[in-house]
């Protein structure tokens, strides 16, 4: 019982981060399991995303509610992650790896994710302002580019839970400066519906999805993720911001240790 409320408890905190920045069911969950909890990095991965494909809806239908899901950026970005989803997947299938040598290979992974998410967060506000004076970035060529972020993500997502937070809401900021804040969360969090959805069900097939902890996480992730979607409008984002690169920052510490 412990361990389930310690459990929800982190899940909440988790949740609420994930609601107001779309940053966090990977790249702070995963780490913390590993890390924090001793789970092995397969099953982490494989759970946490199961945990994001429940919470993410629920945030989903929080932002809808209140306009921030922008649906063409949302089509760009599944039309690249699903595919790559679904390939990383099916290679880690057929690897023929053992259960010690897929871990290694996640560890490192999540923390080659993380050191991305950390750059991407202190060098979205100077990226943006640059193109913004610029405004070079042509509709077609955006939309190129906004599939094949959706790829990079897809295949990150599958093999380390990470990189549909703080890397997709900072591409979507970049090739989208037209968007508020809110609409990047809103459609940060649904395009991360179908796919940590099919991550998941492929973690499921491999067998590295623990039920107890996903209960666990759920129920506190779920509300909190759906408090943090109506309260996108009360924190300021460069406190969040601080928080998360002080966070990301230490589990890279903890993972590579």
């Amino acid at each position: 019982m412990g361990d389930f409320a310690l459990l929800a408890a982190a899940g909440l905190g988790v949740g609420v981060i994930v609601g107001l920045t779309g940053v966090g069911a990977g790249s702070v969950m995963t780490p913390m399991l590993i890390a924090g909890f001793g789970i092995p990095a397969p099953v982490a991965v494989g759970t946490d995303l199961a945990c994001a494909a429940v919470t993410k809806t629920a945030g989903t239908l929080a932002h809808r509610a209140s306009r921030n899901v922008v649906g063409r950026v949302v089509v760009l970005l599944a039309a690249g992650s699903v595919p790559a989803t679904l390939v990383t997947l099916a290679l880690i299938a057929v690897s023929g790896a053992s259960s010690t040598d897929l871990a290694r290979v996640m560890r490192v992974g999540i923390a080659i994710t993380l050191v991305t998410s950390i750059a991407m967060l202190l060098l979205r506000a100077p990226l943006e302002r640059r193109l913004a004076r610029q405004r070079r970035v042509g509709g077609r060529f955006r939309s190129l580019a906004t599939v094949g972020v959706g790829a990079v993500i897809g295949s990150a997502v599958a093999l380390t839970s990470l990189g549909a937070g703080a890397i997709g809401a900072a591409c979507i900021a970049l090739l989208h400066p037209d968007l508020d804040p809110r609409e990047i969360a809103g459609s940060d969090i649904a395009h991360a519906v179908p796919l940590t959805a099919i991550a998941a069900a492929g973690h499921v097939w491999l067998g590295t999805v623990d039920g107890a902890l996903l209960a666990a996480l759920v129920a506190g992730a779920l509300p909190g993720i759906v408090a943090g979607s109506l309260l996108t409008r009360s924190v300021p984002p460069s406190v969040l911001r601080a928080l998360l690169v002080c966070t990301l920052a230490f589990a890279v510490v903890k993972l590579l240790a």
